[in-house]
């Protein structure tokens, strides 16, 4: 591979990026429904891709695409600690442990149901290979970018097609969510489900909090570009932003290392991702211990995140092999289906059970996320919110400092192939049925005592 190639590649994924975005900016309906424009420009992509039926660039710049996912996934999951304040356990547990219990619910909940079906159904009929169990949290919950970035995983454990399998249970989800969620909200509002703001509240509107968040983030931004006595503009925060990012993915890569001579040939299998979000939690507590975390700026982080991550869904989207999902489209369909049901169910059923308040807005900001991706959660929660009466905002916000690091691309989300190939599908169900479980008695426990 050459570098004029890599030039090339990443001139073709910024020039379907731009495609996306005006695409996007043109019709009304892919931004009604809330259409990630990397999502638009990797279907664009996948037209003019090596399986599409128009392919337009050279084979070197596919081989380039197709590697690239694995790389950026580590970049942004090495941003996600950076720059936030890392609060109390006592102030995570008061306003994020209904939210953590109801995601992990859902989380392990797809296990459960791709391990049941795959195990009573699907490999007996299809002998489908039992990795496939995992699909529907990777797809799910994790979204493209932690599909993408577990296809190395899967090849090595025996599921070359799980990539593929991976990206288009993403895609599915992300529409589902959309659609399935809307529907929900406009019953939520016909049965009178959404909660109303107390009249005698003294606290704030979260309406009110968001407008001074978002006045913060601008004069933050502001300060981003620093302009110095002689009027130039200077890029030490980019500069220094960067630096810490990619020192958090460097840790990541040496706790990789560590692993694999402890653990042996069994953990070779373990992607650098939720290593280097460890990597960035580390560098942020250093940070904080120093007393410096302004070094690392939240806005900053979250750019270089976007960027990486837009980048990558364009990537694995137009090299998604086609091919391979035609042998596995029917286990496929059946594991959509059965996880979209899951989520429904557990929306409808724990939902009221679970939050002792705004049971709904809180809600369907976790089956926007546990379904599609956390920009559909966010997008259903304005729906049905659109004032942010609820409150819900701060909850969902805390519990990715608790959920991200295990479920949805985290650790759990990289061990569990994994552990699935070492204990067997009947095991791995087992527990993934304790787990479930035990976050539903967590969640109506939470639910009582509030």
């Amino acid at each position: 591979m050459k570098l004029f190639d890599v030039l090339v590649a990443f001139a073709g994924l910024s020039l379907l990026l731009l495609v996306g975005i005006a695409l996007r900016k043109r019709v009304r309906w892919l931004r009604q429904l809330g259409i990630p424009e990397a999502l638009v420009a990797g279907l664009i992509g996948l037209i003019v891709g090596p399986f599409g039926p128009w392919p337009l660039f050279p084979e070197q710049v596919y081989a380039v695409w197709g590697q690239t996912p694995g790389v950026l996934i580590s970049l942004v999951f090495a941003t996600l600690f950076l720059g936030q304040r890392l609060p109390s356990p006592q102030e995570l547990w008061k306003r994020a442990a209904g939210q953590t219990a109801f995601g992990m619910t859902l989380g392990f909940g797809q296990y459960l149901v791709g391990g049941v079906l795959v195990l009573a159904v699907l490999q007996p009929l299809f002998g489908t290979n039992p990795l496939m169990a995992c699909l529907i949290e990777v797809g799910f919950e994790g979204g493209h970018g932690t599909a993408a970035g577990m296809g190395a995983t899967f090849t090595d454990l025996g599921l070359p097609s799980g990539e593929a399998l991976g990206l288009a249970m993403a895609t599915v989800g992300v529409l589902a969510a959309v659609l399935i969620g809307s529907t929900l909200v406009v019953i939520g509002r016909s049965r009178q489900w959404l909660g109303r703001r107390e009249q005698n509240s003294s606290s704030p509107p979260a309406a009110e909090l968001l407008g001074a968040e978002q006045r913060l983030s601008m004069e933050e931004a502001a300060g981003l570009l620093t302009t110095s006595s002689e009027g130039s503009v200077t890029i030490d925060t980019l500069t220094v932003n960067l630096a810490l990012a990619g020192a958090a993915v460097g840790l990541g890569v040496l706790l990789k290392h560590g692993i694999t001579q402890l653990g042996g040939e069994v953990l070779e299998a373990i992607p650098v991702f939720p290593l280097a979000m460890l990597g960035g939690l580390l560098v942020q507590l250093v940070l904080q211990w120093r007393r410096q975390p302004g070094l690392a700026s939240p806005v900053v982080q979250a750019s270089v995140g976007s960027l990486a991550m837009d980048l990558l869904i364009t990537a694995a989207m137009a090299s998604l092999n086609l091919p391979l999902l035609e042998d596995n489209w029917l286990p496929f369909s059946l594991l959509a289906l059965a996880g979209l049901s899951w989520n429904v169910a557990v929306f409808l059923l724990l939902g009221p059970r679970v939050f002792p308040d705004h049971w709904f807005e809180r809600a369907i900001a976790d089956f926007g996320q546990g379904t599609g991706v956390t920009a559909t959660g966010l997008l259903l929660l304005r729906m049905a919110d659109p004032y942010g009466r609820s409150r819900a905002m701060e909850g969902f916000s805390f519990k990715q400092l608790v959920f991200e690091p295990f479920l949805g691309g985290g650790l759990v989300t990289a061990l569990a192939p994994i552990a699935l190939v070492s204990w067997g599908l009947p095991l791995f169900s087992a527990v993934a049925l304790a787990l479930t479980a035990a976050a539903i008695l967590f969640g109506l426990w939470i639910g009582r005592r509030g």
